[in-house]
């Protein structure tokens, strides 16, 4: 119950940013559902809540068995019609897919392992059409910096506060964080155009899972107090993670 109370304030504050941005697309007509491509969207966590609000969604994955399950989520949910599961990764995406077909795309905990991050957002920024949405989730640097001080690993700290990929060390399972900058440089050389930027999980993971579980009222709290700090910006600077909002 805990880490289900926890995980739905991380994802719930990323998931209302990202229904306002596709709400202000700029579709003419807002009830006929929206083309999405979910890049790495594994089981469905995005893309069947997305289906069930009438959008169409693609979900490219390269793990077969998450696809499968994506497949019987959707099925439980009743969205097997607007939901498509497709085996690839970022490098293949604008064939699987299409060029420039995409009202939006989703790119959440991606962009940390795939092989060359700039190739990747030129390829989704290849399939959006003009004006489409790009909702990109990245782990920051600065978060795992300030995590290993307070573990009492120095070292390691001080190695991923320079380090060009943000790990602490060879035994890091993170290929890469990045800090706001860098990210933002990278989605301007892909040609596209940030607009928002929130910091995520800033005390989710710092609040200890006890009160959060036995505190009347505190899961609501804790939301609250991770939407006003979301862009906030000392704030935003020391979140585990960025979801920032860019249009082609």
């Amino acid at each position: 119950m805990v880490d289900r109370r926890r995980r739905s304030v991380r994802t719930v504050l990323v998931a209302e940013a990202l229904r306002v941005a596709l709400a202000g697309s700029g579709r003419t007509d807002p009830t006929a559902g929206l083309d999405i491509v979910d890049l790495g969207g594994g089981t469905g966590g995005f893309a069947v809540p997305l289906a069930a609000e009438g959008h169409r969604v693609t979900v490219v994955d390269p793990s077969p068995d998450a696809l499968a399950s994506l497949e019987r989520r959707a099925a439980d949910e009743g969205v097997s019609d607007l939901v498509r599961g497709v085996q690839g990764d970022a490098t293949e995406l604008a064939a699987l897919t299409g060029e420039g077909k995409a009202d939006a795309l989703l790119c959440h905990g991606v962009l940390e392992v795939v092989d060359d991050p700039a190739q990747a957002l030129q390829a989704m920024a290849s399939v959006l059409r003009p004006g489409g949405v790009l909702s990109l989730l990245v782990s920051q640097r600065n978060a795992v910096v300030l995590a290993r001080a307070l573990a009492g690993h120095l070292t390691e700290a001080h190695a991923a506060l320079y380090d060009p990929d943000g790990r602490w060390g060879p035994n890091d399972p993170m290929p890469r964080r990045f800090d706001e900058a860098g990210v933002c440089a990278l989605l301007d050389d892909a040609g596209l155009f940030v607009h928002t930027i929130h910091g995520v999980r800033t005390f989710a993971d710092l609040v200890p899972a006890a009160f959060v579980d036995s505190e009347p009222g505190a899961t609501e709290a804790l939301a609250e107090l991770e939407r006003a700090a979301s862009q906030h910006p000392v704030f935003r600077a020391i979140a585990p993670q960025l979801h920032i909002l860019a249009t082609r």
